[in-house]
């Protein structure tokens, strides 16, 4: 294993992003069809925030309801904003940030994903789940 391998091997570069505009219906389609844990929120170039599913999880009955049935998260998600639900105050790491940091990091927070920055634009998300695939394959 590598010891100074940075994030930017392990991340996710084609990132799927949220507006602050968009809706939560629109951010629980994009969970279940993209099969994601983890949407940031984005302004032009800039990350506002992150939006999780645990997120919508706790203010709807999304994991409960089949994919085609939607009456009951739309009323809940038309009471919330993206901006109200989302994560803003946010650790982010930039492309160079070794692995070995952003494991420590992530073992001691309390979430499971990190936006990728640099020069104050997303470049890439790096999860948990990215952390055990390179582990693995170091096997």
């Amino acid at each position: 294993m590598k010891k100074r391998t940075p994030v930017s091997a392990i991340m996710s570069k084609n990132v799927i992003t949220l507006s602050s505009t968009d809706d939560l219906m629109l951010a629980e389609k994009l969970f279940k069809k993209e099969k994601i844990r983890h949407i940031p929120v984005v302004s032009g170039l800039a990350i506002k925030g992150m939006l999780s599913y645990t997120d919508l999880l706790r203010i709807s009955f999304a994991d409960a309801t089949d994919e085609e049935e939607t009456d009951v998260d739309t009323v809940v998600y038309n009471m919330f904003t993206i901006d109200q639900v989302m994560a803003k105050n946010l650790v982010t790491v930039n492309a160079t940030a070794t692995i070995k940091e952003v494991a420590e990091i992530l073992a001691k927070k309390e979430f499971h994903a990190l936006p990728v920055v640099d020069n104050n634009k997303l470049v890439g998300i790096v999860t948990t789940t990215d952390l055990i695939n390179y582990l693995i394959a170091q096997f």
